[in-house]
């Protein structure tokens, strides 16, 4: 069986929720840690599907590392081999598929709500659910990639989440876990101290106080997108 790669973009953020998802059903996956300097792999051969998580830097930005995974990212979507993004991901994978990031209205920091679009492939993608409490932390968006269908939307960021077949990008995260928005919180503090008075964004008080309630559903949602995207893993 293939090994999922993960694509760390900062120590702080990790797989969180998805690595327990896909080690409680027993798939192989290998973290490939960008933020010690490694480079993404040439190809996407030797992998059953390809992982983007989060991080502070910005898709636009000159980084040695952004340009090879983009063309990584096209590579996979023409192999078949599906790819998913969370924030920072979403929008690589958006950019790759010839999207454009850019600022977002209003910073997005902490719980929010998230509605799930009355499409097929939205319930498709959610099932039931037609709004939950997602986890944000994000300045920039994307826009959707051309034949890309949206699927979730905030009251903030109208592209909170979009599908390409059997690809899926997120502008939110449904990955966090309790140290994850610990950590967070410790190393963002200034920046949602220079944010506070935007209404997307949440002290670092309000944020853990919720996660009490909100995180265990949160898990509930993530499962159920991870199962679906899973589906499309062959190998």
């Amino acid at each position: 069986m293939q090994p999922i790669a993960i694509f760390r973009h900062a120590p702080s953020e990790g797989p969180g929720y998805f690595a327990d998802f896909l080690t409680q059903r027993a798939r192989p996956w290998e973290l490939i840690a960008i933020d010690t300097g490694v480079m993404p792999p040439r190809s996407p051969d030797g992998y059953a599907g390809l992982v983007f998580m989060g991080g502070p830097m910005s898709v636009n930005d000159a980084l040695d590392w952004i340009e090879p995974t983009l063309h990584l990212i096209r590579q996979a979507v023409a192999a078949d081999i599906p790819v998913l993004g969370h924030c920072l991901g979403g929008q690589l994978i958006a950019k790759a598929m010839g999207g454009v990031i850019g600022p977002n209205p209003v910073k997005e920091i902490g719980w929010g709500a998230a509605q799930v679009l009355d499409t097929p492939e939205a319930r498709h993608w959610f099932g039931d659910t037609q709004v939950f409490q997602a986890f944000h932390w994000h300045g920039e968006t994307f826009s959707l990639p051309p034949g890309a269908v949206r699927i979730l939307e905030s009251a903030y960021c109208a592209n909170q989440a979009y599908v390409l077949g059997k690809h899926l990008g997120m502008q939110c995260h449904v990955e966090m876990t309790r140290s994850m928005i610990e950590q967070w919180c410790e190393v963002g503090a200034e920046e949602v101290a220079a944010a506070s008075a935007s209404p997307g964004v949440q002290s670092p008080t309000r944020m853990l106080a919720q996660a009490e309630t909100l995180l265990t559903p949160l898990n509930r949602v993530a499962e159920g997108l991870y199962a679906r995207w899973l589906e499309g893993v062959t190998t």
